[in-house]
């Protein structure tokens, strides 16, 4: 089995080809990344010596780059991480994101109907559904949640979901689309919340904690997330939608505090900060649909997740310290030091 992972030096998609050499150790992994911002070769340099596995600079929506690329390969599946993912970002430039998440989305999967694939899979977002009201909490996310968008980078993920969904309905592209809530975990870029926070607690700066922290989020651990996608493009249903949620619902200030303990910082290194436009108020995500298909549940607690994504970054300060020192900077200050 080949299979082209897009995006795969970046947070999500390097832990998927960490996690699909270790499972699948006879697969032909084939990382695509443009490496922009987010995406970090030295991430992937644990992989790198491994003869099942080979990276590729290229940008998705270079066309005749992929057309090339599925000349010579020929792969069996293409899960698609590659985007562009900050919602702040989005709000600053958004045509980016429409140029990788749409235009990019297109191109990849006109090389699977001009080649032939047996699988290609959409990583997409619940962000995709907008947000869920805080006084009901016995509301969540479904498969038939209407989409319904807050910001560019998740319009931009619904239109992809959409072209997906009619490429398969349209040419019969034989396709599936996992929506995940948020992950956390080791390789997390430092720009977001968990990440951020633990970097910035470490070095005694600022926790800049948008609004009242009040937003919720349902955090679900990485390689829960992989075990997953590994699941649906070898399982799921061509054409189907398939939630991905975490079972750990928490608001933002609760991370921020939980990360203070265990760091032994003090509380009053929170700032609170002007809050981000359109800020969705609450995710939650109810996985019973991938449960009962596939049989997934996520494994790992928040509790002992925080922990091990904690221990990663203290024990791996140089990867981090490396992306926070350059470009990442200037637009960190661009975003919370003026508010």
């Amino acid at each position: 089995m080949k299979i082209i992972v897009t995006g795969g030096a970046g947070f999500i998609g390097s832990n998927f080809v960490f996690y699909m050499l270790k499972k699948h150790p006879d697969y032909q992994i084939i990382c695509v990344d443009s490496l922009t911002y987010a995406g970090n070769l030295s991430t992937l340099a644990p992989v790198m010596d491994n003869p099942n596995f080979k990276f590729v600079k290229l940008d998705i929506c270079d066309r005749e780059g992929v057309y090339q690329l599925f000349e010579e390969e020929h792969p069996d599946m293409v899960v698609n991480f590659a985007a562009e993912s900050h919602v702040d970002r989005s709000i600053e430039n958004p045509e980016v994101f429409l140029q990788t998440n749409i235009l990019g989305t297109a191109v990849l999967m006109d090389a699977c109907r001009k080649y032939g694939i047996k699988r290609y899979h959409q990583v997409s977002t619940d962000e995709v559904y907008g947000d869920l009201p805080l006084d009901q909490p016995e509301l969540f996310f479904t498969e038939e949640t209407p989409i319904h968008t807050s910001s560019p980078y998740s319009s931009s993920k619904a239109s992809a979901d959409l072209l997906v969904l009619a490429y398969e309905r349209t040419y019969g592209l034989p396709v599936t689309i996992s929506r995940c809530s948020n992950n956390y975990g080791p390789y997390h870029f430092p720009e977001k919340l968990i990440p951020l926070m633990i970097a910035n607690a470490l070095a005694d700066k600022p926790l800049p904690v948008y609004g009242e922290g009040l937003n919720v989020r349902d955090w679900l651990y990485v390689e829960d997330h992989c075990k997953a996608i590994d699941l649906i493009i070898h399982n799921g249903k061509v054409g189907e939608v398939y939630n991905v949620g975490g079972h750990n619902e928490k608001t933002n200030i609760e991370i921020v505090k939980i990360i203070c303990q265990e760091l032994n910082k003090p509380e009053s290194l929170i700032t609170y900060v002007e809050d981000r436009k359109g800020h969705d108020m609450r995710y939650a995500i109810d996985p019973t649909k991938i449960h009962n298909e596939l049989g997934w549940l996520p494994e790992t607690k928040f509790e002992d997740g925080i922990k091990k994504t904690i221990k990663w970054y203290l024990e791996n300060e140089k990867w981090w310290k490396d992306i926070i020192s350059g470009e990442y900077q200037e637009y960190y200050q661009k975003m919370y030091e003026n508010k």
